[in-house]
């Protein structure tokens, strides 16, 4: 079990049920999402990717499929803005206070609009960082969104 990270204490603090899981991540891989998958050996389409944008003026986080893409259409769209772009990795770092590649939804040093992919609501429980590389947090994609004011739109490509 993780020693906890600002996920894992909010989950728990809420009273939210959850299971951690951990792997051990190579360093050298630059696909973080798709490495939780294999080697968790879960279906990719189960473990969700976060990802953090500047929406008009303000920034937001999507989360998606780690073997899919965030349709910035789509996410700027569902929060009824004009325009959507990925935001640079080091801001999106010290908005979260997360580690690209550990961005976690859960405990961000804000809460940010949240867009969660409709596709997620097809599965009992999904798989999100738990806040660093190597630590996935399963759970229910409701319990997620509630707990994150999230909405749930098609967003993945």
């Amino acid at each position: 079990m993780a020693t906890g990270t600002p996920a894992t204490k909010l989950l728990k603090s809420a009273g939210i049920e959850f299971k951690e899981h951990e792997y051990s991540h190579d360093p050298n891989s630059t696909s973080f999402g798709l490495e939780a998958a294999e080697k968790l050996g879960v279906d990719p389409n189960r473990v969700f990717k976060t990802l953090v944008a500047n929406v008009d003026e303000n920034f937001a986080v999507a989360i998606v499929p780690v073997n899919q893409q965030v349709s910035l259409k789509s996410l700027s769209r569902s929060l009824g803005a004009k325009r959507a772009t990925m935001a640079d990795p080091t801001q999106a770092a010290r908005l979260t206070g997360y580690v690209v590649g550990g961005i976690s939804p859960l405990g961000q040093k804000r809460l940010l609009a949240t867009v969660i992919d409709e596709s997620a609501k097809q599965f009992e429980t999904i798989l999100v960082s738990g806040g660093r590389r190597g630590f996935d947090i399963e759970l229910s994609p409701t319990d997620l969104a509630d707990l994150l004011s999230a909405i749930f739109a098609e967003i993945a490509t």
